[in-house]
């Protein structure tokens, strides 16, 4: 399905992606703000929502908190289609970086069609990006979209509805689990129509005595009251 909207929608500053980079070195997480502007996100989560798209999950049944997902399923809506795509070139330098200081041997396609073949190729056929909706009460569990070989080291996530405004609670929420050391929390500031890069499961990180990978989970706090909608997108499919 295809939404009446174009990539206008999108933020037409140029991110500064050194800085992306450093910003994903050191903290594990990096801010798009604006990627949407206010009204285009909240006609994103509008069309989303009344056009029914993908297939509705419960998170409880995942096992994975209280409230629903609606997978997209193997073709995205636009325009985040194409600014996923748009988002993979920028971000397969990094993520083969970051397999370079670790000694991996893997390096990812700079096109996404061509990394998700070769999820294809090796049985990862199931989409993972969706809408999150979250009610009065509900939250979404600490996690990992880990699973399979081909796994890339960052996702993106986008929020459509306004804190303060739509809903209360429900913060964006990391951990880092370094070695030998207690979880390290941090709450991403996300404000209508921003986005934030994240680590997907692991990162490299330099200590003293060079580096050595941390992981890495996320979730959404309870939303206290209202509704909470939000997008999270994958670059790679699960088995």
């Amino acid at each position: 399905m295809t939404f009446e909207m174009t990539e206008t929608a999108i933020s037409c500053a140029t991110p500064d992606w050194i800085d992306i980079g450093a910003q994903l070195d050191s903290e594990g997480y990096a801010l798009l703000p604006g990627a949407f502007d206010r009204d285009a996100a909240r006609e994103l989560a509008r069309q989303i929502s009344e056009d029914r798209v993908g297939r509705r999950v419960s998170l409880d049944s995942l096992e994975l908190g209280r409230g629903e997902i609606l997978r997209f399923g193997a073709q995205l809506p636009e325009p985040l289609a194409s600014w996923r795509a748009a988002l993979y070139r920028d971000l397969a330098p990094i993520a083969n970086r970051w397999n370079e200081i670790l000694g991996v041997e893997y390096r990812y396609p700079l096109e996404l069609n061509a990394f998700l073949r070769r999820n294809s190729d090796d049985g990862q056929s199931q989409p993972l990006s969706h809408l999150n909706r979250l009610g009065a009460g509900d939250h979404l569990a600490l996690h990992q979209s880990s699973d399979g070989e081909h796994v890339f080291p960052m996702q993106v996530v986008v929020l459509l509805s306004e804190a303060g405004k739509d809903f209360t609670g429900g913060e964006f929420v990391l951990t880092e689990q370094r070695p030998r050391m207690q979880s390290r929390p941090m709450v991403v500031p996300l404000t209508l129509g921003d986005a934030a890069i994240i680590s997907t499961a692991q990162r490299p990180f330099k200590g003293t005595k060079g580096y050595y990978r941390v992981n890495l989970k996320h979730a959404i706090s309870r939303v206290r009251g209202g509704e909470r909608l939000g997008v999270e997108l994958s670059f790679h499919n699960a088995r």
